[in-house]
């Protein structure tokens, strides 16, 4: 069958570096997905025996959970969900040819807002520490230690996640593996959003 012209010109043509292909789209490779799985997984069992744990002894993890400073954790909680707005205006960004120059500036700020999260947990384990609450104070303040350093650990890497993106999306003309990438490192970053989310009011409301 032979095609008119007219048919041949309308028809849009894919290219191998096209940053948008048709169809449904999922954000950064499969590999990055089983990684955020597999994390999740671990803190989903964390979670659990840390619940088991607490319904054993309620009086004495309500006690405890007293001591905590909940300005602390909410601020906080404001941290991460305003950095990851950032990085996705910047995964945005990066998708838009007519947007991309702004991509790197986003990422950075994402990644300043992130460091802000770093600086009041310091202050936050000051405070404990100061009055005497450690890991071995009692059952509760170990789970708290645990959870949170844990996942301060993950913050830690995922700012260095950020700086890495921030430096990947100044390169021009991004392929669609960089985007990829990029994609990747921002859901990485979501993730550790999404953890606080569940740890902030475990840790600090839940009763």
């Amino acid at each position: 069958m032979r095609m008119s012209t007219s048919e041949v010109i309308g028809r849009p043509q894919a290219t191998a570096t096209d940053p948008s292909p048709p169809g449904k789209h999922i954000p950064g490779e499969a590999g990055i997905w089983v990684l955020l799985f597999g994390d999740m997984l671990v803190f989903a069992v964390l979670f659990v025996v840390y619940l088991s744990r607490r319904g054993e002894d309620r009086e004495l993890f309500a006690q405890s959970q007293d001591a905590l400073n909940r300005n602390f954790g909410a601020i906080n909680t404001l941290v991460l969900l305003t950095s990851s707005v950032f990085v996705v205006f910047a995964v945005v960004a990066l998708r838009s040819e007519r947007w991309r120059s702004l991509a790197p500036r986003l990422t950075i700020v994402g990644f300043a807002i992130g460091c802000l999260f770093v600086v009041v947990k310091i202050f936050e384990y000051h405070e404990k520490i100061a009055a005497g609450i450690t890991p071995s104070t009692n059952e509760f303040f170990m789970y708290y230690y645990v959870l949170t350093g844990l996942h301060l650990a993950h913050v830690v890497i995922g700012l260095g996640v950020l700086v890495a993106l921030s430096v990947l999306a100044r390169k021009p003309s991004p392929t669609p593996t960089r985007i990829a990438f990029f994609e990747g490192g921002g859901c990485f970053w979501h993730m550790v959003d999404l953890l606080w989310i569940v740890i902030f009011p475990l840790l600090f409301l839940v009763r």
